[in-house]
């Protein structure tokens, strides 16, 4: 090590360092955005919430007047966007979380969400082993969404190693030179 060696570790250090901003406290929202509120929630709060808080919260949300015209659309938008992602096994995830912190699985199960948002049909989707990282439960409510789709007229092709889920194939296509029972 020589005072070279030094310095670039300690600049590397300081690139790859992540600080929170001090005008916005880390929400990475400009401070008229930031002074945006639905009902006593500002917007900040909401970006802090899990997929599962803010459909609760969304839920909850009540309106009167001509504020209920006007938010009756965006509401049962938001609803369905967020119950789609739970339904893919997304609830824990952060609404403000860096896509680049997500995983492979959660990045395609957010990608398949909004597909399904679309109800887009004559499409073939292919996953590759979108059940890896899932709870058992979730994998149950993906697999549920999943026949949705196909019921929809959607073709779903699934490469995927996990028991359960080749179970409840409609088809199974197994291939490489260790398929079926050696695969």
């Amino acid at each position: 090590r020589n005072a070279t060696n030094e310095w670039w570790i300690d600049a590397l250090g300081r690139a790859l360092r992540e600080d929170r901003c001090s005008s916005c406290g880390g929400d990475r929202l400009k401070p008229e955005y930031l002074a945006v509120t639905v009902g006593a929630t500002g917007i900040g709060a909401v970006g802090r919430m899990s997929v599962e808080e803010a459909a609760r919260w969304v839920t909850g949300l009540r309106f009167e007047g001509a504020d209920a015209v006007i938010a009756e659309q965006i509401l049962a938008e938001l609803t369905a966007r967020l119950g789609f992602l739970e339904e893919v096994g997304l609830g824990y995830v952060g609404l403000a979380r860096s896509t680049a912190s997500l995983s492979g699985g959660e990045a395609q199960r957010i990608r398949l969400a909004t597909q399904i948002g679309n109800r887009l049909t004559g499409v073939i989707y292919v996953l590759d082993e979108p059940t890896i990282g899932l709870h058992q439960r979730d994998t149950a409510r993906l697999l549920e969404t999943l026949r949705g789709l196909r019921d929809l007229g959607t073709s779903v092709i699934l490469v995927e190693h996990d028991p359960d889920t080749i179970d409840a194939a409609d088809w199974i296509v197994d291939l490489g030179p260790g398929a079926g029972h050696r695969g």
